[in-house]
């Protein structure tokens, strides 16, 4: 059976999300981002920039960057740190990348083969590390150790988290706050980190920052359950991988928990048999799909992140009107709306 788009999150979903007003906003930064990202991925060791430009040139949207840029602009940044925080923040993003297609024995990223599979997994974990290093060189170069703890501190959570990630990889006793912790710690450290180093770098006052941490926390959270539930319905270009690959690879994702505690006897061994025991076939993805509509998964897995979204959309409640406070909010929008 062929894979179609099974996933509707229309409903409730605010009309015309996008992120072009950030892209607007942040687009000269993020030129001069660009321009790092391609300086600081290069070194006389052909193959570093060789495994860094394959997945940095391969059509990211570079939002936790921007994050960074729109946050600083927030409160009337004007220097140049902002410039060199957003360019670890996604030297950040990409290392974890390389770092999670070798654990994850990924064949594809963004429509693409993975490094691993054209150099290795040896060069693909040595490349990440090198610019987790080039990361953290940019950091001190910005003289901000308040910044540099909080990146610094996101870089240790998301290794917990990749780390707890194995420890409930095929495992179907995982519970819903078991794998949330996974996600706040894989995912969601990041968008914070990302989201509160701008007002950092600002000088903006306690509150403003801990308002930021909140919106990005609550941000990465909605954004990785949706990625969950268009993993069983979205199609590869949109979703950055192919569709299914998490449900092949045997993640224990928020769609399965539900549908597998929810389900019968004999659909918890099917489950069993998938995730567990390998058998992860095109027929056996038609089947967990079938079994997540009947249970209602992927719909609540949607809806949790329509709740995570509206903390997000809270966080930032008080802080004054600005163009780009309304530009962050739209990322919430565009980031529950993903349906393409």
């Amino acid at each position: 059976m062929s894979v179609g788009v099974v996933v509707n999150i229309e409903d409730g979903k605010r009309d015309n999300a996008s992120i072009e007003a950030m892209i607007a906003l942040t687009r000269a930064d993020m030129g001069r981002v660009n321009e790092l990202i391609l300086s600081k991925a290069g070194s006389d060791v052909e193959m570093i920039p060789e495994v860094a430009n394959h997945l940095i040139s391969s059509g990211g949207k570079r939002l936790r960057p921007m994050l960074t840029l729109a946050a600083a602009q927030m409160f009337g940044y004007e220097g140049e740190g902002h410039v060199k925080l957003a360019t670890s923040v996604e030297f950040m993003h990409t290392a974890t990348l390389l770092h999670d297609d070798v654990v994850d024995e990924s064949d594809m990223r963004r429509g693409k083969r993975t490094a691993r599979m054209i150099w290795g997994n040896q060069a693909s974990v040595l490349v990440g590390d090198f610019l987790l290093g080039q990361a953290f060189r940019m950091m001190v170069d910005v003289g901000s150790l308040e910044a540099l703890d909080i990146l610094s501190t996101a870089a240790s959570i998301i290794a917990e988290g990749e780390v707890m990630q194995l420890g409930v990889a095929k495992n179907l006793e995982t519970t819903e706050d078991d794998y949330l912790a996974v996600i706040r710690a894989k995912t969601a450290a990041l968008f914070s980190a990302a989201a509160e180093v701008g007002p950092i770098v600002a000088a903006a006052s306690k509150t403003d920052r801990a308002a930021l941490r909140s919106y990005g926390t609550n941000l990465g959270l909605a954004f990785q359950l949706i990625d969950d539930a268009l993993d069983y319905g979205g199609d590869s270009r949109s979703l950055g991988k192919n569709v299914g690959d998490d449900f092949r690879e045997g993640k224990v994702t928020l769609p399965v928990i539900l549908a597998y505690r929810r389900g019968s006897a004999e659909e918890r061994e099917f489950w069993k048999a998938a995730i567990e025991g390998g058998r992860a076939d095109d027929e056996s993805l038609e089947r967990a799909r079938g079994l997540m509509t009947k249970h209602g998964a992927i719909g609540d897995t949607i809806g949790r992140a329509r709740h995570f979204g509206e903390i997000a959309r809270d966080a930032l409640a008080p802080l004054k009107k600005t163009p780009q406070k309304a530009a962050l909010l739209e990322v919430i929008d565009f980031c529950i709306s993903r349906v393409h």
